[in-house]
């Protein structure tokens, strides 16, 4: 399954959007050696992935902050309700404006940790592909009615914030099960192909292929691992369980393959998260390792991959202060040599692109709704 917060998160961004805290959550003043950070745009309702366009401008997903619409009972027991806040955001050197506006989206009550809108990718002008993210068992829509419908699949949009639901990811996950694990679904991150999109669905641990008929195809399954059981658990020494791979992250590579990112699943063992290069027809295998909690990938022109956490030191070490995590971006060089290119400043971060010009765009709180941000790093 993919990652889900702790209520003391949901509280702590509850008390932080009541009180409007942000200039206490701005560590962006370094040291000499940490880089150089400059908010972009701000306001932003949960920012996830974002991505440049042909137009030269950055396309943002929000997840939105949910609303007052039918509820379900969320993975840490408290309740999240729908609403149409989901967005896409498209930012210019001189104008940040919600092109889409009424995107499906679930959330607690302070709104932040929502579900929604978590990928963007714009296709033509006026025109963007779209994955909206679920987070459970597929039959767990029913609660929210039609709505629950819009979760868990792709969703094009066009001029006027006019979109259509498309794909369902979701349906997929519960008809195929490609890991034969529980049945449990959350299409996270997309890539355009030449003749279909890419998407990584971070509960069933698969990237799959859609084509332009609908038509979905499992392309790789990412396998679970074996590990030490955190000693919170109660379980004798040396006890295992194990870990899921939770991919919620794809980018193409120099070479035209996929790169596919791991959050990884409980216990999020640090060090533990890969990238693996996927070759359709092929046995995945794995491109580096010794990550911890990859959100995003992306490729420089010179061959390095830039490699973001939303937590540099576990979600776990997070949960158990109560504080949001720390994040980090990760430069790992043609040689395979990783170098940290940024650590303070970034808090939940959840996506990295890089411009036109070469210049790196963070989403930056990404768990926050009304506080999240794209910031941009000069190293």
């Amino acid at each position: 399954m993919g990652y889900r917060p702790t209520p003391t998160w949901r509280r702590l961004a509850s008390i932080i959007a009541l009180l409007g805290l942000m200039g206490a959550l701005l560590p962006l003043a370094g040291a000499s050696a940490q880089p150089t950070i400059t908010v972009v745009a701000e306001g932003l309702n949960n920012p996830r992935g974002l991505t440049f366009g042909l137009d030269g401008a950055l396309y943002v997903a929000e997840a939105g902050n949910g609303g007052d619409g039918a509820c379900r009972q969320g993975a840490e027991g408290d309740t999240e309700c729908y609403g149409a806040t989901g967005a896409i955001t498209r930012i210019t050197d001189d104008e940040q404006e919600r092109i889409v506006s009424d995107l499906p989206s679930l959330a607690a009550e302070g709104g932040g940790f929502a579900t929604g809108p978590t990928d963007v990718v714009p296709l033509a002008e006026n025109v963007t592909a779209v994955v909206v993210g679920w987070g459970g068992p597929p039959d767990g829509r029913t609660a929210l009615g039609p709505e629950g419908a819009l979760f868990g699949r792709l969703v094009l949009t066009g001029p006027d914030e006019e979109w259509n639901a498309g794909p369902d990811i979701t349906a997929y996950e519960a008809a195929a099960n490609p890991d034969g694990d529980i049945v449990d679904s959350n299409p996270y991150a997309l890539v355009p192909g030449s003749s279909e999109v890419f998407v990584v669905d971070a509960g069933g641990n698969s990237l799959l292929s859609v084509g332009v008929q609908g038509e979905i195809q499992t392309v790789a399954v990412f396998p679970s691992r074996m590990v030490d059981a955190p000693p919170d658990l109660g379980l004798p020494p040396g006890t295992q369980i194990p870990m899921q791979a939770v991919p919620d992250a794809v980018t193409y590579g120099p070479d035209g393959a996929l790169y596919v990112g791991e959050l990884t699943g409980f216990p999020f063992v640090q060090g533990a998260a890969r990238v693996w290069r996927v070759v359709p027809g092929e046995e995945p295998q794995v491109f580096a390792e010794g990550f911890t909690n990859i959100i995003d990938l992306v490729f420089a022109p010179d061959g390095s991959l830039f490699v973001l956490e939303i937590a540099r030191d576990g979600l776990l070490a997070s949960e158990a202060t109560g504080e949001l995590p720390a994040g980090a971006l990760i430069q790992v060089a043609p040689d395979g040599m990783q170098t940290e290119i940024a650590s303070e400043g970034l808090v939940a971060p959840t996506g990295v692109a890089l411009g036109p010009d070469g210049a790196i765009y963070v989403s930056n709180y990404g768990v926050l709704a009304g506080m999240g941000q794209v910031i941009h790093i000069t190293p």
